[in-house]
């Protein structure tokens, strides 16, 4: 079917069961995209919270959005302490759908809820696209698509790195995605539209949305959407941000401006390309963001969504934008999963036995790869029984932190600062800028994390700290507490 059609998004549905294709999907196949969804959002929670338990989670990104999150809850701005003093951090990235989750932290005020929410997101982006691929190639493409998507490494390193925003554009990017494919315009620029309120950079992508819309022939929706798009992020990053964040603007487009290596004007716009390819590092990424679909979502105009993500971190000189960790790729794997299914149809638009050969050859390339690459990625943790046994020393810190009391203001080591936010206000001990105004200071000697200190760096804060009439109150298993001298006449706790 030709690129230019105006039906290219389009498919009838179809399934292929063992007796061959018939149009009507089996009233069973409606059950198995939350079948699948069920099973990842127990598999996401289950590694969540134990990491979690483990103390294995961090004040940077966990504890940073449970402060915003809190702040909602009880009506205020996101202020987040661990950013700076009164740091609001819609100055940040714009994220005001965190707000979302402020009735359910304030039943149960707890990071375990940030940690949930992100899993039911998550999970829940497998229903539209095995929806859509159940209907358009049957009960095995569903499970194809459905079990990669939720086994991919990109939705396994959000999983396994903290909580962040981007969770709520996981799903809203599969639904937009899925209605785009199956021809329902309105309906993809009502999925679309809301990313504007998960992240500033992500009004780019609702634009090139709306330019699909518009070239498969909805020109007023589609241009509507794409030029809400567009200035939703610009309004985003030059007005909003500044405004919540005077004196420092947006603090991201120094980091994209500058990544380029081939410097600026004509030399730099040559020098593009190879700056998006190299270091290697990003070829990787791109090879590992495409193998699971057997390269095949490269034959799908969909796949050009990825663009304004792949974009921006390749051209950062933020080296941890170019791998395949943290939470950074979650938002490419709906697109390249939705950009496959709509692919199969192009591959095998037809009943023949060459197409169906090709059909199951693509799927079983997909299954075969997302099995290959789990065990480089942290959902492999939920087969290590080491992830099942109590963290040898998580009852020593618990020991310690206990002897914090509630509201008391806190400078913690990074693993240790989510154990805290839920009932403190807490600061990174030792971050650059943040003056130590706090009353507690609790770090882990055993095992420093290294970030933001190195050990020797923190040894010689810790001396300063005491310097400056912190005292010691106690010390287990290489946690250690100490607190500002009180007033006189008030012993230590």
């Amino acid at each position: 079917m030709p690129l230019r059609s105006p039906r290219v998004f389009a498919r009838p549905e179809r399934a292929f069961p063992a007796g061959g294709r018939k149009r009507w999907v089996p009233l069973s196949g409606a059950a198995l995209p939350w079948a699948l969804a069920a099973v990842f959002f127990a598999l996401y929670t289950a590694l969540s919270v134990r990491l979690h338990q483990r103390l294995l989670t961090t004040g940077y990104d966990l504890g940073i959005f449970e402060q915003a999150v809190r702040a909602y809850a009880h009506g205020h701005l996101p202020v987040s302490a661990l950013k700076g003093p009164h740091y609001n951090l819609l100055g940040d990235h714009f994220s005001p759908v965190l707000a979302t989750l402020a009735p359910f932290y304030r039943l149960f005020p707890s990071p375990l809820t940030l940690l949930v929410a992100q899993a039911a997101l998550l999970a829940v982006a497998v229903v539209p696209l095995s929806r859509w691929a159940h209907r358009a190639h049957g009960r095995a493409a569903a499970l194809v698509v459905g079990i990669g998507h939720g086994l991919s490494w990109g939705i396994a390193s959000a999983v396994g790195f903290d909580f962040h925003a981007v969770c709520f554009a996981v799903p809203l990017l599969a639904f937009a995605v899925t209605a785009l494919g199956n021809g329902r315009p309105r309906a993809a620029a009502a999925w679309a539209l809301p990313l504007l309120l998960v992240k500033e950079d992500l009004g780019f992508t609702v634009m090139l949305i709306g330019c699909l819309i518009a070239w498969r022939g909805s020109r007023r929706l589609g241009l509507s959407t794409a030029v809400a798009g567009l200035a939703g992020s610009l309004l985003e990053m030059f007005v909003l941000i500044p405004a919540f964040n005077p004196g420092n603007g947006y603090a991201y487009s120094g980091s994209v401006a500058d990544g380029g290596r081939g410097g600026t004007g004509a030399l730099g716009l040559l020098h593009l390309p190879v700056d998006l390819i190299t270091p290697e590092t990003k070829v990787i990424t791109l090879l590992t963001l495409l193998a699971p679909t057997a390269f095949m979502a490269l034959r799908s105009p969909l796949i050009l969504l990825v663009l304004p993500t792949i974009g921006w971190r390749f051209l950062s000189d933020n080296q941890a934008y170019w791998g395949t960790g943290h939470h950074y790729s979650a938002v490419l794997i709906p697109i390249v999963f939705g950009a496959f299914v709509h692919s199969l149809g192009r591959w095998a638009p037809g009943t023949s036995p060459q197409d169906l050969r090709t059909l199951r050859s693509g799927l079983a390339i997909s299954g075969a790869v997302t099995l290959l690459l789990v065990p480089g990625f942290p959902l492999a943790r939920l087969a290590d029984p080491v992830t099942w046994r109590a963290a040898p020393r998580a009852a020593a810190a618990h020991r310690v932190l206990d002897r914090i009391p509630d509201g008391a203001t806190v400078a913690a080591s990074n693993r240790l600062v989510p154990q805290l936010t839920d009932r403190c206000t807490v600061t990174l001990f030792g971050f650059r800028g943040i003056p130590l105004t706090a009353d507690w200071i609790v770090v882990d000697t055993t095992d420093p994390m290294g970030f933001p200190l190195s050990a020797r760096d923190e040894a010689h804060a810790l001396d300063r700290a005491r310097a400056e009439g912190f005292r010691t109150v106690t010390r287990d298993d290489g946690f250690l507490l100490l607190r500002r001298s009180p007033p006189d006449g008030e012993a230590l706790r």
